[in-house]
């Protein structure tokens, strides 16, 4: 792990010291940066270079995207250096994941999620380390790290001799929305103030706008006019599914080690505990549940947050002791999933949510909110009924409703055979739609297609023309 800064604050030397993951000093990434320049030359006959950044390694679906690519695109010519902020207290850090990878991540101490006079300072940086590196392509990934990117990337393109002449730098910009800030997370006069400097970004700095879903296109673009249509593609995430290969095998390990009967169902939500995936409404559903089945039933919360006391409390209120266990981080996905029945999703607001994906690829039963990507996850409606829609691959209920999410859970807990087909018919469909491999050949797809001039004006298809997968361009 690479700090880039000029000179130390003593907070951040102590979190150096107290950091397990190997890190250089100021000098010697100077140094390096010297080194690097002299082979410049080299470097773009070889490889194309990607600055990608992101505002933290925190445990959740971008951070694993971001590595994975980081990566992955080493074998299609593309050299990235990965930019991050630093994981603040009560949020979980998954830079193991880097390091399991062999990626040193660039961190930037200043870049933080929330709004904060240490923005300016960290788009100064940013647009250094643009400078330094000089990238033909600049990546961003979430709403922070897309604003403070892009705005340095804004300085970057522009501010140059050439740029008087209007010749700019050559340097392409890219954003992914894993999901957006656009409702249920800030006030209406911060969403709306988000929203327009997205608006600004999309217009001012941004060659490609990439979402993860269909749906959540027609959100960003449609509903709150973001961008242009010829500045998105679709890409789904990808994952690794040789991890999950064999979860009938890992099925009776993990049942044991949660000490699970037989005949005991096991009820999963994995995430952050945090407001917007809604666990009080798993908890409201539990109680709810009580009433609709005879079947021994256990809930299981995987995951941290700054809302577990919180939902402690909510467990003791609604008198769940005995049914509802709090298992915390897991850092082993593959060996907890299949443990469960069913895998439940509560959220306000979603990209595409890869604990769906990831129960999916163990075939594991879904039932979720309807929000963001988890339509197009789930595929369409079949049949209503108390408040829930059966789908192609899973169960939607409408967010906030904890009694249609009560009967949900009922309706699969009561009907096994039914657990078992929309397993196998997601399973099939995550090995289709959602492989690794995939993703790596989309983003080298759309990058190619940005060092093309040629190619970036006549790459713009219809969405309706092309098939729900892979990298699709309105």
């Amino acid at each position: 792990m690479t700090i880039f800064d000029c000179r130390l604050p003593i907070d951040v030397r102590k979190w150096l010291a107290s950091s397990p993951h190997r890190s250089e000093s100021v000098e010697s990434i100077f140094a390096r940066n010297i080194q690097k320049k002299s082979a410049i030359g080299n470097r773009k006959s070889a490889m194309t270079k990607v600055l990608r950044i992101i505002a933290r390694l925190n445990v959740g679906g971008p951070a694993r995207h971001v590595v994975w690519l980081s990566q992955g695109l080493k074998g299609a010519g593309y050299e990235t250096l990965l930019v991050a902020g630093v994981v603040p207290p009560g949020e979980d850090d998954m830079s193991y994941i880097a390091a399991e990878a062999g990626v040193t991540p660039c961190v930037v101490p200043q870049m933080s999620r929330e709004v904060s006079p240490k923005d300016a300072l960290t788009i100064w940086k940013l647009f250094r380390l643009m400078l330094r590196e000089q990238p033909a392509i600049v990546h961003t990934h979430t709403a922070k790290a897309g604003t403070v990117g892009r705005v340095a990337g804004l300085i970057y393109r522009w501010l140059t001799p050439s740029a008087l002449l209007g010749k700019p730098r050559a340097c392409r910009f890219v954003h992914t929305y894993h999901g957006h800030v656009f409702h249920s997370y800030y006030s209406p006069r911060k969403t709306r103030l988000f929203l327009a400097i997205e608006k600004c970004l999309a217009r001012l700095v941004t060659d490609r706008i990439v979402v993860v879903s269909h749906q959540q296109l027609r959100e960003i673009n449609d509903n709150f006019r973001v961008g242009t249509p010829e500045q998105f593609a679709v890409i789904p995430l990808g994952i690794d599914m040789s991890v999950y290969a064999d979860w009938e095998r890992r099925r009776p390990i993990a049942r044991a080690e949660l000490k699970a009967d037989e005949n005991d169902v096991l009820i999963g939500i994995v995430g952050r505990l945090t407001e917007i995936k809604n666990h009080k409404l798993f908890l409201e559903a539990a109680a709810r549940l009580r009433k609709l089945t005879n079947s021994t039933v256990r809930f299981l919360i995987i995951g941290d947050g700054n809302l577990r006391g919180v939902l402690d409390a909510q467990t003791k209120s609604l008198g769940l002791n005995d049914s509802v266990s709090f298992l915390g981080t897991r850092k082993d996905p593959e060996n907890f999933y299949p443990a469960l029945d069913i895998v439940a999703l509560t959220s306000l607001n979603e990209g595409t949510p890869l604990t769906l994906i990831e129960a999916m690829a163990n075939a594991r039963p879904v039932v979720a909110t309807a929000v963001g990507g988890v339509v197009d996850l789930l595929g369409q409606s079949q049949r209503e009924s108390d408040g829930y829609a059966l789908c192609e691959r899973g169960i939607s209920v409408r967010t906030g409703d904890a009694e249609g999410f009560a009967h949900a859970l009922a309706h699969l807990i009561e009907d096994e055979e039914m657990r078992r087909d929309l397993g196998t018919r997601g399973l099939d469909f995550v090995k289709q739609h959602y492989a690794k491999e995939r993703l790596l050949a989309d983003v080298s797809e759309l990058y190619a297609q940005l060092m093309n001039p040629v190619t970036v004006k006549t790459a713009a298809r219809s969405v309706k023309e092309m098939p729900n997968q892979g990298i699709t361009s309105p």
